[in-house]
Formats: structure tokens, sequence, C-alpha cells
């Protein structure tokens, strides 16, 4: 927030105002699935500019370096309160992971409906399968299920049948006042 007050003094107020909920996915309170906000491959690349004229296996050696040192950077310790509440450190900040409500104090756990990098590493610990922990919209019966009825094509648009009274109605875009601020 303090860097966007910078970069835009009078957003920061304005955003306060209309409230985090309103423009912050981590304070939203409705379902927003999947959401896919950055792509891995991406980032790497990006991070490895200059190792791309590297052999394939100094390349390789690079990648492993990197994932070994990102690793060492985010170590982590684990603070059972009980068998499903657990505090992890991870690197400066405390997280509290709760299994058994399906929560985690970064908020990823909830807004994705699958564990997030805290409640991994505590469901490891705890030696039970991840995929207990994942939201049932994720099952792969939940997908089938999905489609398992027939979806019928629609005909082209010159062979639809549309009676007059409905062709002759003006569909008009809702009216939608702006809210000053």
């Amino acid at each position: 927030m303090n860097t966007l007050t910078l970069v835009q003094p009078q957003l920061g107020p304005y955003l306060q105002e209309v409230g985090y909920e309103r423009w912050s996915r981590a304070y939203s309170e409705g379902r927003q699935y999947n959401i896919m906000t950055t792509n891995i491959l991406e980032c790497i690349n990006a991070i490895l500019v200059m190792e791309c004229e590297l052999s394939v296996t100094a390349l390789a050696e690079e990648i492993r370096s990197l994932v070994q040192r990102w690793h060492y950077e985010r170590h982590t310790e684990l603070d059972p309160a009980n068998d499903t509440m657990y505090t992890i450190l991870d690197g400066d900040k405390n997280r509290v992971v709760d299994l058994q409500a399906r929560t985690c104090s970064c908020r990823r756990f909830q807004l994705e409906q699958l564990p997030c990098a805290h409640a991994m590493i505590v469901i490891r610990h705890s030696k039970r399968d991840v995929y207990d922990f994942c939201f049932k919209y994720y099952n792969s019966s939940t997908w089938k299920a999905t489609y398992v009825e027939v979806v019928y094509p629609f005909p082209h648009q010159g062979d639809w049948v549309v009676p007059n009274e409905v062709r002759d109605v003006e569909v008009l875009p809702p009216d939608i006042r702006s809210v000053s601020g």
C-alpha cells in the first residue's frame, strides 16, 4: 500500500476508503477459482537470461543451484500447536496453518482452495495425503461429472428460428450508475 501511495498519492486513501475486499483478491470474501497470475516458466526464464547461452548440462546445474539456494533461503521450521494446527517460521514471517479448517495466515489456502506452500509442508510433515486437502472441484471425478451430459452444439445463426416478438425486442445494457470518488 505504501508503494501505491508513493506512486499515486491520491490512490492510497481512495483504496482504503472503498475497502480492501473490493480490489484485493486476498481480502475478498467471494470465491475466485484458480486464477493464474504468473507463469512459473516466465519467472525462471527472466532469472536465467544470461545462462541461456550455456550448454544443456551447465544450464541444468545452474537451475539445480538456483532451486537449492531458494530452498535454503526459505528454510522453514515447524512448531505444532496440536494435530492439525502448526506455526511455520518461513524466512522472517510466522504463518499459521490449520489443516482442520483448511486455512493459512498467508490466505492462499483459502483463496485457491488448494494447499499453499505452508500447508504442503505441514501435510507432508504429518504424513497425510495432499489430495485430501484439495477442494472437491479440483478432483478428476468432479471434472468428469461436469461433462457427463451431452452438450449440443448451436446451429449456425442463420438457421435460428426466432419469433418476431422476440426479434423486435431491443435489449439494452444495465443502467449502471458510477459512484463518485
